[in-house]
This record gives C-alpha cells, sequence and structure tokens, in this order.
C-alpha cells in the first residue's frame, strides 16, 4: 500500500503505524510538512530507517521537539552536519547515553557551540573514547568547570595529546587529582 503522506492531515499522520513510516520513500519523507512532524511521536520517528533519516530537512529537524527524540545514535550518526546542527539544545540535552554512545566522533565535532554547551555533566560523564576523540579545540575550550568535573580519569586519559594542549589555562586549574592521575605522559 502506497501512502500519499502529503495529502494526509496531521491527525492523520500521527495514525500512522511504524509499518506505514518504514514504508515511506525517501522522497516522501522530505515532503513531511513541518505541521505533520510536529504531529508525529517520537516512537513514529524512531521508526525512520537510516536512509529515510537522511532524507529529513533541517526545517523538518527544526520542529522536532525533546519528547520525540527517540532516535537511536545510529540514526542520528547518519544525519549531515547541517541537519545535526537543526536540532536545538533543548533536544540534544534530553539525548540519552544509549543515543551519546551511538554518536561517531565525527558527530561530536559536529555540534554546534549551543548544542555543545547544552549537554549536561551526565551526558558528558557517559561519553566514549570515540566520542571523547571528537572533541574540538572550541568545544574542549566550552566546556565549564561543572562538565570537566564530571570526566572520570579514563576519559581524561582517553584524550589525544592535542586535545589536552585545548584546555584552558582555569579548565587545567579546576581538575581534580584523580582527574590528573588519568592522564599519561604523552598527554
Amino acid at each position: 500500500m502506497s501512502i500519499n503522506i502529503t495529502s494526509l492531515s496531521p491527525s492523520q499522520v500521527s495514525l500512522l503505524t511504524t509499518t506505514n513510516i518504514r514504508s515511506l520513500s525517501k522522497t516522501d519523507v522530505s515532503s513531511i510538512s513541518t505541521s505533520q512532524i510536529a504531529a508525529m511521536s517520537g516512537t513514529q520517528l524512531a521508526a525512520l530507517t537510516t536512509t529515510q533519516m537522511s532524507a529529513l530537512t533541517t526545517t523538518q529537524i527544526g520542529v522536532i521537539g525533546t519528547s520525540q527524540m527517540a532516535f537511536s545514535g545510529v540514526q542520528l550518526s547518519v544525519l549531515l552536519d547541517a541537519q545535526m546542527g537543526a536540532f536545538g539544545a533543548d533536544e540534544i540535552a534530553v539525548l540519552t547515553d544509549t543515543q551519546l554512545r551511538g554518536l561517531t566522533a565525527t558527530d561530536i565535532g559536529e555540534l554546534t557551540d549551543t548544542q555543545f554547551q547544552a549537554l549536561s555533566p551526565t551526558q558528558l560523564r557517559a561519553f566514549g573514547t570515540t566520542q571523547l576523540s571528537g572533541l574540538t579545540a572550541t568545544q574542549l575550550a566550552l566546556m565549564t568547570t561543572t562538565q570537566l568535573g564530571a570526566l572520570t580519569s579514563t576519559q581524561f586519559g582517553a584524550l589525544r595529546p592535542g586535545q589536552v594542549a585545548w584546555l584552558s589555562s582555569e579548565a587545567v586549574a579546576a581538575l581534580t587529582t584523580t582527574q590528573l592521575d588519568g592522564l599519561t605522559s604523552t598527554q
């Protein structure tokens, strides 16, 4: 059964099953209106395949709210820089540990300054080696002492030597002995 998504009202779109959602073509997905996207549940959006995710426009992504952020890390990782940048800081702030761990180093590096600053200390603590390796000089410079304080000694040990050099002197002064113990001689 083919669905003419553009002919459906937002109320009708909200009733589509996950099977219906998965049957949409990339063209169908890119033609969903913002009011239709806003009417979709997190479960419906989470049903999008990675191919469908890549078809979302920045305008569509811009209307996705915090209650709809049920995407997997794999789904989020297929988004291009501009697409990822279309999420608001509030949406980034509700990402779970599992979602964050699904992001690649490139994905982390593509977060806007505002999105990165929205990450809580708890979210940063969930970063694995992959995510930590994606931190940019700007992101490390933006980290508050509270955000830095959440990182474990193991996480500090996973930073590349260049990344450690990007920490501000204020940030380094705020590190605990335990965190410093995580650094290696090559860092």
